[in-house]
């Protein structure tokens, strides 16, 4: 939206009437799989879509998205994910 890289985005609109979405880059998968292995290259995009759930927690709750605690709460959903699969 402001021309900077990113990995995820989470579109937050102004009213809760229109619905929010969450985007994810996918478009290297396969070079991050020859370079990391499968399952980082998907623990990378499980982390992206956490963090971005989080935000959409927020925006639920107060209506008001920020980054103060979310790379934690992004990791714990990613840890406890993690408990219930062998792979990702």
């Amino acid at each position: 939206m402001h021309g900077v890289y990113c990995s995820a985005t989470f579109f937050a609109p102004w009213d809760q009437t229109v619905e929010p979405y969450i985007r994810i880059a996918t478009g290297d998968y396969e070079d991050e799989k020859k370079e990391f292995g499968r399952d980082n290259a998907l623990s990378g995009y499980l982390g992206s879509l956490a963090h971005e759930v989080v935000h959409y927690q927020q925006w639920i709750k107060d209506n008001i998205v920020h980054d103060r605690g979310v790379a934690a709460k992004a990791s714990n959903i990613v840890k406890r994910y993690s408990y219930t699969v062998d792979h990702p």
